[in-house]
């Protein structure tokens, strides 16, 4: 079983470097070009060593005096020679070096594309700090033995040429030869074996290491108000402690390895010098072949590492390239149709069709000759217009799925006006905005655009036609203007400035010290909660959308400002049309229209006064919302919290009460 794993680590390792090569032909014609004429030489300065020796430096000491015209001669072609080597380093680094880099750019771009392409399903499944791993060091690790592979392969044109010299030379040290160099193979075969394993295992705990600092840094918040800094501190330095434990057995195993290494090619030099002093006795040999004899085996040492290098680097590289597939044959990806929604400048209508949705927790696929194993396999969705049970599709205990987050819910955002969704903790509110959005598709059901099915549209026309404002605001670490427009065509500071004025963000983005030009720090951490909620809608508003989709959008947000901020977005030149995940008594009722969740399905819709009047559910929740903001609104009058507060928000006193 081991020999087998060994040489299929072996055949997987060729084949990614077989891929690069195909990738990059050119860069590695170039770097073996080098490589193989610095082999050459190497071999030519041997016999130019020796020639010298036989014909300068011995007839010097048997004659007393020095040939200068001999010396000199044997001077040139000594630099003639360390010139072309000279050449031949620079192109074999040249060629292994670029080649490395661009293998490397080319699949981080490739794996940066596929993160952007899986839909958020796919991301949610997989923690943040392996798939930085997966675009960073695992790209690395799949592409480090390009940097010694032209040498290497420039390195078995020298052995067999050197060998050819070796029997043209004499065929007793040529056999000489032919045991080292067999042993020196065999040696980098057995280090390789012993070293695959060590180095997936290495692989594996940098991508745990990444992904506990990651969790640790981004729950910074929670870790220093919990008084969690010891625990983090501990779980992070258990992980490192493997991961240097794991380094440290891969060095020892080099350390082992790597005198033997270069200790084979040292009793070569020795033994050919014994069977050679015999064969000059003999007169087999001269003193010039000889010397070039043995001080081939000398300057070979060092070649014939790099064959060990490539060798010892291919399980990291496997390693490294299943975690790299792993992301680029990921399934799962909503693909997009060929229809475009007009761009006129008129309000867009929502439809949700008994729609049904399970959250599906990721699947460990078998290994396949074209699938990794770990490669998810999310089930399709059923045709909407296929007459089945959905609860016979997503019931727990038949296909894995997790229970209905969403059953059979119908409702319509017709063009033009404003629906909220109400409803409990856990309804499927966000859920919804999630499909609207197409961030998800549903198990069942169809939801449509001007009656138009989502999967039937083009990427570009549903960006432009609906927006998502998240419940948790996200700010990127650059300047209110390019948070706002996002270097999208057509976004000019007046628009900025209009989408912040109907945000309500214009006042505080006036008074920072440079205005649009402020730059706001990672996450938006120089802003207050309340001001990252309103620089996030101003960044949705900027671009016109035709539905605008507000998730919980202004819980951090003063009552006041959010009433200012539904009641410009009516009022405002911008065609929309609006669905809001709402909590306050105030922001339902102005809506056209209250659509009410609970467990998944739509118990009620109707106006706000009709859901009050006739719907218990309903107004208990929504009484019980109103108790909890004003407690909320007493305790920040006493304490003189802003509409900044991060952690404040009637959600989060809603699902107290509720």
């Amino acid at each position: 079983m081991a020999n087998r794993t060994s040489r299929d680590v072996l055949l997987r390792g060729l084949w990614v470097l077989g891929q690069g090569i195909r990738e990059q032909p050119g860069l590695f014609t170039v770097g073996v070009g080098g490589s193989v004429v610095f082999g050459l030489l190497t071999i030519a300065s041997a016999y130019v060593v020796g020639a010298i020796v036989g014909e300068v430096v011995v007839p010097s000491i048997e004659s007393g005096r020095v040939e200068t015209s001999l010396l000199g001669a044997g001077a040139a072609a000594l630099l003639a020679v360390s010139v072309v080597k000279v050449v031949g380093i620079f192109g074999r680094r040249l060629g292994a070096g670029f080649m490395q880099y661009r293998l490397q750019a080319s699949y981080r771009r490739r794996v940066t594309r596929r993160y952007l392409d899986l839909p958020m399903s796919w991301h949610q499944r997989h923690p943040t700090g392996t798939l930085l791993s997966n675009a960073n060091s695992d790209v690395e690790a799949t592409w480090f033995p390009v940097a010694p592979l032209p040498f290497a392969v420039g390195t078995v044109v020298m052995l067999v040429t050197a060998i050819a010299a070796l029997f043209a030379t004499d065929w007793v040290l040529a056999l000489v030869g032919l045991a080292v160099f067999p042993a020196l193979f065999a040696l980098n075969v057995v280090y390789s074996r012993r070293m695959a394993p060590r180095q997936v295992r290495a692989q594996q705990l940098r991508a745990e290491v990444s992904g506990i600092a990651h969790e640790s840094f981004d729950g910074a918040l929670v870790v220093k108000t919990m008084g969690r800094e010891a625990q983090e501190t501990a779980r992070f330095a258990g992980r490192a402690v493997e991961l240097r434990d794991a380094l440290i057995s891969v060095g020892r195993l080099r350390g082992l390895f790597d005198p033997l290494l270069e200790t084979l090619p040292s009793l070569g030099t020795l033994a050919v010098l014994l069977v050679g002093a015999a064969r000059l006795r003999q007169g087999a040999v001269s003193v010039a072949d000889l010397v070039s004899v043995a001080f081939l085996f000398t300057v070979l040492a060092f070649p014939v590492r790099a064959i060990g290098w490539v060798l010892a680097e291919l399980p990291r590289s496997v390693a490294g390239w299943d975690r790299v597939r792993h992301v680029l044959t990921a399934t799962g990806e909503m693909p997009y149709g060929d229809t475009e929604l007009p761009a006129a400048a008129t309000p867009a209508s929502l439809v949700f069709d008994r729609v049904w949705f399970s959250y599906r927790p990721p699947v460990a696929a078998p290994a396949t000759a074209d699938q990794p194993a770990g490669t998810d396999q999310p089930a399709a969705p059923a045709p909407a217009d296929q007459s089945v049970d959905p609860t016979a599709v997503t019931a727990p205990g038949t296909d894995g799925a997790l229970p209905p987050v969403l059953r059979d819910v119908s409702f319509t955002v017709p063009a033009g006006r404003t629906v909220a969704l109400v409803g409990p903790t856990g309804a499927g509110k966000s859920t919804i905005a999630a499909l609207a959005a197409r961030l998800v598709d549903p198990t069942a059901g169809r939801v449509m655009l001007d009656e138009v099915e989502l999967p039937r549209l083009t990427a570009g026309s549903l960006a432009r036609t609906v927006s998502l404002v998240a419940q948790v605001p996200f700010a990127f670490d650059d300047t209110v203007r390019a948070n706002v427009t996002l270097d999208r065509p057509g976004l000019t500071d007046e628009v900025a400035w209009s989408a912040l004025r109907l945000a309500e963000a214009d006042g505080f983005v006036a008074a920072l010290d440079d205005g649009l030009d402020t730059v706001v720090g990672e996450r938006g951490t120089t802003l207050s909660g309340g001001q990252r909620q309103r620089l996030t809608l101003a960044r949705a508003l900027a671009g016109q959308p035709r539905l605008l989709v507000l998730d919980d959008a202004t819980s951090a947000v003063d009552p006041r400002v959010e009433a200012a901020i539904l009641a410009a977005l009516r009022n405002s030149e911008i065609a929309t049309s609006i669905l809001i995940v709402a909590y306050r008594r105030a922001t339902i009722a102005l809506a056209d229209e209250v659509v009410y969740l609970d467990q998944g399905r739509v118990v009620d819709h109707g106006t706000h006064q009709q859901l009050l009047a006739r719907c218990p559910g309903y107004n208990d929740l929504v009484t019980a919302y109103e108790q909890a903001e004003a407690e909320r609104e007493r305790t920040r009058s006493g304490t003189g919290t802003d509409d900044g507060d991060p952690g404040g928000g009637p959600a989060r006193a809603a699902e107290v009460v509720a």
